[in-house]
């Protein structure tokens, strides 16, 4: 977490006509502190001779503050596009859908809800955005206020919706299909580029869809978390989600309809973005084998595991203090995916065994103020208000030295940029079993695994658990220090960031040459 706020307002933000690479970036850098972010942001300043743009896509203005990030020199062009703000929608008048256009949007929906693998899929989609303008066959006035778009609307609901209010059905229809007005809009004015490169599914990789097709360029996509899985997880949590059966039509192992809707539209953006990409990254093979089974093509796909600064953070290693600070230290957003309370609840069990053990929450509040209230108050009530610290957010370089254990309690994870760093800087990791977790920290088989365990790994949602592999590692000097050496070969091994800049600068060179 390298985040710093800047003052920079969206007025000034670097603006260019044409760039090497145009990044492609959906609720994260440069608005959001994250691993992601972190990322990004160390992508562009590992390649000072090759020119940045970036375009951020969020849901509206208001959820996102100052930058987190100063920009980069190299970043020459920074622009915002907000998917669900407010806007009024055009004068409402009498429209004519063309036959033509009418059809291929049924051919495209056929496709999705029978053969979403079909090859000619992604072209089908592209080509149904390229109408999508206001000169276009299909742009926004037909699909809402057109005769046919009415029609082709309460057919799809008598055929396919199990939720009994049309209404709610109109309405999440509507809510679905707004973004990609507005996504056609962002590529007619965004800037040309050699390589366009998104970091997510979505409506980031639906971009990249666009603006491939529309230049003819190269489109690369880098998933550090499966975009799919994360929303489903998000979707499944989501109490705004409408579910109208009556209580004796409810199958509880049946998941609402509009709620099942959601999730089958993210996965159809996912792989209409998978079959455009010319390489698909994932950063770890389990990873690399869920795009497969989402409809990635195999012979685009390979790994690129995060690299970090090794020398930055091993210069923290003199600055720790001879006895092993009891401190574990969580370094993350505060938002339910972390998965906060959990280790908020692991720390009334640490606490009975090592009175002078802290539980320190590094990372910032913003993003979800009512899961933070709740945190808090859940340390009140296990008597821990002394014990468990927020900090907000913080400077690695300043916090690893004072901590003795960098945790993890998170549902979902990539390959966690914080679990390298604190390696770097000697700290082990406590970690629950997602994402690379298990593959960083006993490592991958052979020389990797001969290494030894960084640490620990423990099932999700299991304070006891958390808590008990905690006081192994903290309770134990001698395992400890053991682990500690374990991290840092680990990292220094595998996981350095100029090994990740090579085989970043090989896809980039790559496709710099690519022939449309």
């Amino acid at each position: 977490m390298t985040a710093a706020t800047s003052p920079t307002s969206k007025s000034t933000f670097p603006r260019a006509q044409d760039v090497d690479v145009l990044l492609l970036l959906e609720g994260t850098f440069p608005f959001v502190a994250g691993g992601v972010s972190s990322w990004v942001n160390q992508i562009i300043r590992g390649f000072p001779e090759i020119r940045f743009g970036a375009i951020f896509l969020g849901s509206r203005p208001e959820d996102y503050g100052d930058l987190r990030y100063k920009l980069p020199d190299n970043l020459v062009h920074l622009e915002t596009a907000y998917l669900f703000e407010d806007k009024e929608n055009p004068p409402v008048k009498p429209v004519k859908a063309p036959d033509a256009a009418m059809a291929m949007v049924k051919e495209m929906h056929a496709l999705f809800e029978t053969d979403m693998r079909a090859p000619n899929c992604e072209k089908l989609f592209a080509g149904l955005m390229d109408q999508a303008g206001p000169d276009g066959q299909l742009n926004h006035e037909v699909f809402l206020y057109s005769q046919a778009s009415w029609e082709f609307i309460k057919k799809s609901y008598r055929q396919h919706s199990t939720d009994p209010s049309f209404v709610d059905y109109f309405w999440t229809i509507r809510t679905i299909h707004t973004p990609f007005w507005r996504l056609r809009e962002v590529a007619l004015r965004s800037p040309k580029a050699k390589i366009y490169h998104s970091v997510s599914t979505g409506y980031a990789g639906i971009l990249g869809v666009l603006l491939k097709h529309r230049h003819q360029r190269p489109f690369m996509l880098s998933e550090h978390g499966i975009y799919v899985k994360e929303r489903k997880i998000d979707l499944y949590q989501a109490q705004w989600l409408k579910d109208n059966r009556g209580v004796f039509e409810r199958d509880p192992s049946r998941v609402s309809y509009f709620r099942q809707l959601w999730i089958r539209f993210f996965e159809h953006l996912g792989y209409v973005t998978y079959q455009a990409a010319d390489d698909i990254i994932a950063l770890y093979e389990a990873n690399r084998q869920r795009q497969l089974l989402d409809g990635a093509p195999p012979e685009r796909t390979s790994n690129i595991p995060n690299g970090i600064d090794v020398a930055k953070f091993a210069a923290l290693r003199s600055l720790r203090p001879a006895k092993i600070p009891q401190v574990l230290c969580l370094i993350g957003r505060v938002v339910p995916i972390k998965d906060i309370k959990t280790f908020i609840r692991a720390m009334r069990s640490v606490a009975n065994h090592l009175p002078d053990a802290e539980a320190w929450i590094a990372g910032p509040e913003d993003e979800s103020p009512e899961y933070a209230q709740e945190c808090r108050e859940i340390a009140e009530q296990l008597g821990l208000a002394d014990k468990v610290k927020f900090l907000g957010f913080q400077q690695l370089t300043d916090l690893l030295p004072k901590v003795g254990l960098v945790v993890l309690s998170s549902i979902s994870e990539a390959l966690p940029l914080v679990i390298l760093e604190g390696y770097a800087a000697g700290v082990p990791t406590l970690s629950t079993d997602v994402g690379s977790c298990r593959q960083l920290v006993f490592g991958l088989p052979g020389d990797d695994a001969a290494l030894g365990a960084s640490g620990r790994v423990v099932r999700i949602a299991d304070p006891e658990a958390l808590a008990q592999a905690a006081l192994e590692l903290l309770g134990d000097a001698k395992e400890w220090h053991r682990s500690s050496e374990s991290a840092i070969l680990r990292v220094e091994k595998y996981y350095s960031q100029n090994l990740m800049f090579n085989r970043y600068r090989d896809l980039y060179q790559k496709n710099f040459q690519w022939q449309a």
